[in-house]
C-alpha cells in the first residue's frame, strides 16, 4: 500500500481549485492525444489520399461516437461508484467495483465488435452517404470496429485509474501510443501506399497497445486499485448501482451521437466538399471541448469523492470553481479559433472549397461553445451525486428534439443552407444551458444527498 500517496489523489482535502487543475491538467492533455488518433487519420487522409477520403473519416466519426458514447456511460456509472468508495475508503467494495467493472468491459468487447461490424452499411445509407464517399467509408469502418476492444479496454482501464485521482499514467501511455499512430499512418499511406484502409490500421494497432499497458498497470500494481484476474466476476448489487448511473448517461450519450448522424445527413446533402468541411470544423471543435470534458470528469470525481466523505458544500463549491475555470479557457481558445480559422481548416484540406466552409462553420458556432461549459460541468457534478437520469432528460430534450423541430423546420419552411443547419448545434447548447442551470439549483436547494447512490 506504500504507492498509494504516489499514484492516487485524494480530493476530499485541500485547495478546491488546485485539486481540480491538478487532476484536469494531465487529463486534457491525454484527451488531446486520444483525439489525435482520428484527427491524424483525417490530416493525412485529407492530404495523402483526398477530399472523399477525408470526408469518409468524418461522416465514420458519429457512427463510432454512438458506441463509444454508450461505453462511456458505463464508464461514468462504473466512475462514479469506484470514486465514492475510495472516498469513503471502503477498499472491499471498491475492490468488488473493479472487478464487475473489468469483467462487464470484456463482455461489452465482444458485444460492440459484433454490433459495429454489421451495422456498418445499414448506418452509413441510413446516413445518406454519398456514393462517392461510401466506399471509402465502409472500408475505414470495417478496420476500425475490428480493433474496438483496444479502445474499450484503454478507456475503462483509464476510467478506474481517474476515478482514484491517478491521470498521470494514462497520459504517458497515450503520448506513446499517438506517436506510434502519427508513425503508422504515414508508414501505411505514404510508405506502402494503403489509402484509407492504412490509417484505420495504424489507429486499431495504436489503441491495442494502450489497452495492453494499461491492463498491464492495473494487474502489477500493488497500490488499492490492484486488479485481480482470478477475482474478476459480476457482483449484482455493484452492476446495479453503475448503471443506475451509467446507463442514464450511455443513453443520453448515445441517442445525443444518432442526433448527431441526422445533422451529418442534412450536410451530406451539400456535397462532399461541405462534408469535408464539417468534417475539418467537427475535429477543431472536439479539440475546443477538451478542456471542457476534462474538467467535466474533474468535477465527476471530485464530486463523487467528496459526497463519499460527507463533504457536501465542498462538492457544491468545487462545481462552481469548476465552471468557472472551464469558461475562461474555453474563451480564449474559441477567440484564437474564430482569427485563426482558416488556417486551421488547412491542416486538413488545401482545397479552398473546403477551407470556404469550414471557416464558416466556425466562426458561426464557436463561442457559442462557452454554453457547454456549464452543460458539462453541471451534469458532471450531478452525475457525481448520483443523479444521471436529470441530465439525461435535459440533453435529450435539447440536443435531439429542440434540435430536430429547428432542422426540420429550418430547412423545410426558411432556409436550406449549411451555414444555418450547422447553426442547429448552438441551438440545442444554448436550450441545454437554461433548462440545466434551473434544475441544478433546485437539487442543490435541497442540501441532500437524497439523489446519492448508496451502497
Amino acid at each position: 500500500m506504500s504507492q498509494t500517496k504516489t499514484t492516487t489523489r485524494d480530493m476530499t482535502k485541500g485547495s478546491i481549485i488546485f485539486q481540480i487543475i491538478m487532476f484536469a491538467m494531465p487529463l486534457m492533455l491525454g484527451n488531446i492525444f486520444q483525439m489525435l488518433y482520428n484527427t491524424v487519420d483525417s490530416i493525412v487522409v485529407g492530404n495523402f489520399v483526398g477530399k472523399e477520403a477525408l470526408a469518409a473519416v468524418g461522416s465514420t466519426t458519429m457512427i463510432i461516437n454512438m458506441l463509444v458514447f454508450f461505453f462511456n456511460g458505463f464508464s461514468i456509472g462504473a466512475g462514479v461508484l469506484i470514486s465514492r468508495y475510495f472516498g469513503g475508503k471502503d477498499l472491499k467494495n471498491l475492490h468488488k467495483a473493479i472487478e464487475t467493472t473489468m469483467t462487464t468491459t470484456f463482455i461489452f468487447c465482444v458485444v460492440f465488435t459484433i454490433i459495429g461490424s454489421l451495422g456498418v452499411k445499414p448506418m452509413l445509407r441510413f446516413m445518406a452517404t454519398p456514393d462517392d464517399v461510401m466506399a471509402d467509408a465502409t472500408t475505414y469502418l470495417r478496420i476500425y470496429f475490428l480493433g474496438f476492444t483496444g479502445l474499450l479496454i484503454y478507456n475503462m482501464g483509464s476510467g478506474i485509474l481517474r476515478a482514484v485521482g491517478d491521470t498521470t499514467r494514462p497520459l504517458m501511455f497515450l503520448i506513446l501510443t499517438s506517436v506510434m499512430n502519427i508513425i503508422l499512418d504515414l508508414f501505411f499511406v505514404i510508405g506502402l501506399h494503403t489509402g484509407i484502409a492504412g490509417v484505420a490500421y495504424a489507429t486499431i494497432i495504436s489503441q491495442m497497445v494502450s489497452a495492453i499497458l494499461t491492463l498491464f498497470l492495473l494487474t502489477s500494481t500493488n497500490d488499492i486499485y490492484k486488479l485481480v484476474w482470478k477475482d474478476l466476476s459480476l457482483d449484482p448489487k455493484i452492476l446495479k448501482m453503475i448503471f443506475v448511473v451509467g446507463l442514464p448517461a450511455g443513453i443520453q450519450s448515445v441517442i445525443t451521437a444518432f442526433s448527431n448522424v441526422f445533422v451529418q445527413s442534412y450536410i451530406n446533402h451539400f456535397g462532399s466538399s461541405c462534408m469535408a468541411g464539417w468534417s475539418s470544423y467537427n475535429k477543431l471543435d472536439t479539440f475546443i471541448m477538451l478542456p471542457m470534458s476534462s474538467v467535466a470528469m474533474a468535477a465527476t470525481t471530485f464530486v463523487s469523492q467528496n459526497i463519499g466523505a460527507g463533504k457536501v458544500k465542498r462538492a457544491e463549491k468545487g462545481t462552481r470553481d469548476a465552471i468557472l475555470l472551464s469558461t475562461m479557457i474555453t474563451f480564449v481558445i474559441a477567440l484564437l479559433l474564430y482569427i485563426f480559422a482558416a488556417p486551421a481548416i488547412r491542416l486538413f484540406s488545401s482545397d479552398e472549397s473546403v477551407i470556404e466552409f469550414g471557416s464558416l462553420f466556425i466562426r458561426t458556432n464557436v463561442f457559442f461553445l462557452i454554453a457547454n461549459c456549464v452543460n458539462h460541468t453541471l451534469a458532471a457534478a450531478l452525475r457525481g451525486r448520483g443523479d444521471s437520469k436529470g441530465p439525461m432528460y435535459i440533453m435529450i430534450a435539447t440536443f435531439v428534439v429542440i434540435r430536430q423541430i429547428y432542422l426540420f423546420l429550418l430547412t423545410n419552411y426558411v432556409v436550406n443552407d449549411p451555414k444555418w443547419v450547422g447553426f442547429g448545434y448552438p441551438v440545442g447548447w444554448m436550450c441545454c444551458c437554461v433548462i440545466e442551470i434551473l434544475y441544478y439549483n433546485i437539487k442543490w436547494r435541497k442540501k441532500s444527498t437524497d439523489n446519492v447512490v448508496t451502497a
